[in-house]
């Protein structure tokens, strides 16, 4: 598994964590986050995308339930909804990270993670955010 993927996995575990339980120390996170990764710049960079889903929340997921049609994000599998938010803060807030690779490092997450369907049901949804995002050519 590439490092950055390896990242957003920890950052993947991070999201689903906080939708069980908001009140987790920032500690505890930081030590989950370098117990597994080990690598100061990878810790960095996981924890800069699990703070970005939080500070942009109320957007990230306005934006992923215009483009989920007939989808409100509380009817979603849990691990769904936050490969949906990690994909999207990059998506949105991160121009680092070319779209293509966000939407593939989601869909992989997905794959590994989510159900059967959700390889598609997230492909469908980002690119759908993706292209919402995108200036008219």
């Amino acid at each position: 598994m590439k490092r950055r993927s390896r990242a957003r996995e920890v950052a993947l575990q991070l999201l689903y964590q906080r939708d069980f339980n908001r009140h987790v120390e920032r500690a505890d996170l930081e030590r989950f986050t370098h117990d597994r990764l080990r690598d100061a710049d990878l810790e960095a960079f996981a924890l800069t995308l699990y703070d970005g889903v939080v500070a942009h929340a109320e957007d990230v997921d306005r934006r992923l339930t215009e483009a989920a049609e007939n989808w409100r994000l509380p009817r979603m599998a849990a691990v769904d909804r936050n490969v949906l938010r990690l994909g999207a803060e990059e998506l949105l807030h991160n121009p680092g990270t070319p779209a293509n690779v966000a939407l593939d490092e989601a869909i992989e997450l997905a794959r590994r993670y989510g159900a059967a369907g959700s390889p598609a049901f997230v492909n469908g949804v980002l690119d759908r955010l993706r292209r919402s995002n995108s200036p008219p050519a």
